[in-house]
């Protein structure tokens, strides 16, 4: 059986928190109805999802790159190097992995990019939710942490209710520095 794996990642566009890429190995068979897209989920048919991707999964890998390190190196090489985090924690390593977008070009494992994955691709779908959940549970830690900035409610994403906060209260800690309109409020 040759082993693929899906690998796609969230949090890209938030104004705060990390990037989170997951990268899923399925069995030939599996029972996960309703699959999809992470964004076209709700968050309790996701956390269902995630729990049964976790269950049926043959691996699962999580890369996490914090906003301090997306600052210093852009989004576009943060989501990179958190894919490439994802597929390396892999047990055992897929022969080929499908990456949602654009492919991996600095790679080891081969992989081929395919824009709107998470809309086609199952393993990719699975990747998706796996790494919106973990990365919405880490903005729920944060907003324990950060009250002010509600991040329960948006998870840092751009909403007018996190600018508003944003301009109340400035940016804190894990806001990214390089990401308008947070540079502008700094």
């Amino acid at each position: 059986m040759k082993l693929i794996a899906g690998v796609d990642e969230a949090g890209r566009g938030a104004l705060a928190g990390p990037v989170v890429a997951a990268a899923v190995i399925l069995p030939d068979e599996y029972d996960l109805v309703g699959l999809n897209d992470s964004k076209k989920v709700s968050p309790l048919k996701r956390e269902k999802l995630f729990g049964k991707i976790t269950n049926q999964a043959i691996s699962i890998g999580v890369g996490i790159v914090s906003s301090h390190e997306i600052d210093k190196i852009n989004i576009l090489e943060s989501t990179y190097k958190a894919m490439k985090i994802s597929l390396g924690r892999l047990k055992p390593f897929p022969d080929e992995a499908l990456i949602d977008g654009f492919p991996l070009t600095t790679q080891i494992i081969p992989n081929r990019g395919i824009i709107k994955g998470d809309e086609k691709i199952d393993v990719i779908k699975a990747a998706s939710i796996i790494a919106k959940v973990t990365r919405d549970r880490i903005m729920l830690e944060y907003d324990m942490q950060y009250t002010m900035y509600a991040f329960k409610n948006h998870k840092g994403y751009g909403t007018k209710e996190h600018i508003k906060l944003l301009q109340l209260h400035k940016p804190c800690d894990i806001h990214r520095k390089t990401f308008k309109p947070v540079s502008s409020i700094v």
